[in-house]
């Protein structure tokens, strides 16, 4: 299992305009005044679970052993959903269970999960629409002062996973999703080298061209500079996901691309 350590990461939907992010890190001061915090980003879009989800997967794991990653995209705030704390091997992650840690449970290893129940880690509050400040950052900063994870609560095997989206064949087509679009407005799809390595197998064919709705684009590009002005382009990219993107330009904007939208593989 995992050591605490004093760094913390945060990932929330609060923006930055509000009082949300500096509450959480004065309580987290407040409690361990050496912590070191990082902002993986404030600017998921509002309740966006599915959309952090991706953002955490994407970057959690080039973090030191021990690090603690707080998350909070909350819809659920102030209901009978759960707050958890999972363990494992390498890190601790706290976060609402709503499905938001659905990458970590498929990449960990040893995984422990815990409901935070102990009224200890718990700031007192006449409200309850504000959990990233009263329960997840005390949680955390608790954590960072050597608190065992088997004081926060008990074991818990029902947490809540995303619902399986993989990409699978159809009628000869490998088809995928657009999973996240990012500040350049390039599509990232759920489709990796070895789906695309699948398809060839099945089909017994190479990649003739990729749909995204009226878009069509043929053939791959290796990197940006490679496709032409204003055209849309394909790419595995750095995190070995299918991409759509326009050179110099805004795919999303240009294909009308959304997060859910189907992509196909022929």
């Amino acid at each position: 299992m995992a050591s605490a350590t004093s760094l913390i990461t945060l990932l929330t939907d609060f923006g930055h305009r509000d009082y949300f992010v500096p509450s959480m890190k004065g309580v987290m001061y407040g409690i361990n005044s050496q912590v070191r915090m990082v902002d993986l980003s404030h600017d998921i879009t509002p309740h966006g679970v599915e959309e952090a989800a991706f953002h955490l997967k994407s970057c959690y794991h080039y973090f030191p052993d021990g690090t603690i990653h707080v998350v909070v995209v909350d819809p659920g705030v102030g209901s009978a959903r759960r707050a958890i704390l999972v363990s494992t091997s390498r890190y601790f992650f706290l976060a609402p269970d709503n499905g938001v840690l659905s990458y970590i449970f498929e990449e960990e290893r040893s995984v422990e999960v815990r409901a935070i129940e102990n009224k200890q880690y718990r700031l007192d509050s006449e409200g309850a629409t504000f959990d990233g400040r009263d329960l997840f950052s005390p949680a955390a900063a608790w954590l960072t002062k050597g608190q065992m994870p088997g004081s926060y609560g008990p074991l818990i095997h029902d947490y809540v996973t995303l619902p399986n989206s993989e990409p699978k064949m159809e009628n000869g087509k490998l088809v995928g999703k657009v999973v996240y679009i990012d500040h350049f407005g390039n599509l990232i799809s759920n489709i990796t080298p070895t789906d695309l390595e699948t398809f060839r197998s099945v089909t017994k064919q190479e990649i003739q061209g990729i749909q995204l709705g009226d878009v069509t684009i043929k053939g791959m590009k290796t990197h940006y500079a490679e496709g032409a002005l204003g055209m849309p382009e394909a790419l595995i990219n750095s995190n070995a996901q299918l991409e759509v993107f326009i050179k110099q330009g805004h795919a999303a904007n240009s294909c009308h691309g959304t997060v859910g939208q189907r992509i196909e593989v022929r």
